[in-house]
């Protein structure tokens, strides 16, 4: 590509990031639900099934990073919804009449729940410091479990970007980013897998939620890394290329129809 090229889709990405980031200030009920929710579901395990819940630590201390991750699979899981409403409502096809690139569309539904996401876990993280999170982390460690909770939220929105491409409604795309929200409760994010029944550990104990909740547990309150910290990065990384490569390309399938 040349650099008039380069400096083109620059200007395009740009541009399409300025609308997701606007329609998503303006989509304030989405926003409120993707915080509440989250909040809510601290507070209900910390308040009402923290006291007959023994991990052997602060329950709060043990479920924060888990909010933290739901916190992140409510906010992408919206982006699907977006897209989905983009590809029905006539958008792409005004967009096909100009001389755009495909890939600055979905990069500006990804940055604009990035931001929301970003948002969302800061308060969340707020909120969890008044209802007793006590993290022993250093500065180092903050930044560590910041970036790896960033890659994980870029790699889920990339996939709620394909799904709300293939969903053939704003509904059907909710229903499709649903494992979002799910997969967190069969993962360690509440309880030790230890604790769960045989047949319900594996899948607990090899998911990808799980060695990122790990990782960020030990970073915050220093529980045993293991290999935690190199699984999550693999799994992130592994899901952020699948899902970069899909959505574009079923992006490009359906705008060229």
């Amino acid at each position: 590509m040349s650099h008039q090229g380069v400096v083109a889709a620059c200007s395009d990405v740009v541009t399409m990031i300025d609308r997701s980031v606007r329609l998503a200030r303006r989509n304030v009920d989405t926003l409120f639900v993707s915080l509440l929710l989250p909040l809510l579901m601290m507070a209900l395990f910390v308040y009402v099934f923290g006291g007959a819940i023994n991990t052997g630590t602060e329950y709060v201390n043990y479920v924060v990073p888990g909010i933290l991750l739901l916190t992140t699979g409510y906010g992408a899981s919206s982006t699907a919804m977006v897209v989905a409403d983009d590809m029905h409502n006539g958008m792409i096809d005004r967009l096909r009449s100009l001389p755009i690139h495909s890939f600055a569309v979905l990069t500006g539904h990804v940055v604009a729940s990035v931001a929301r996401n970003a948002t969302s876990t800061a308060i969340v993280i707020v909120a969890s410091l008044a209802m007793g999170f006590r993290p022993n982390g250093g500065v180092v460690d903050w930044l560590a479990a910041i970036g790896l909770l960033l890659l994980y939220v870029v790699a889920l929105s990339w996939l709620a970007a394909g799904l709300g491409v293939i969903a053939k409604s704003v509904e059907s795309a909710s229903a499709l980013s649903f494992f979002m929200l799910f997969l967190p409760y069969l993962s360690s994010a509440f309880v030790q897998p230890e604790t769960m029944p045989s047949w319900l550990r594996p899948i607990s104990e090899h998911q990808p939620i799980t060695p990122v909740i790990e990782t960020v547990r030990s970073l915050l309150i220093g529980t045993p890394m293991e290999n935690n910290g190199r699984v999550a990065l693999a799994w992130c990384c592994g899901l952020l290329l699948f899902s970069v490569v899909l959505a574009t390309s079923l992006y490009r399938r359906r705008s060229n129809r």
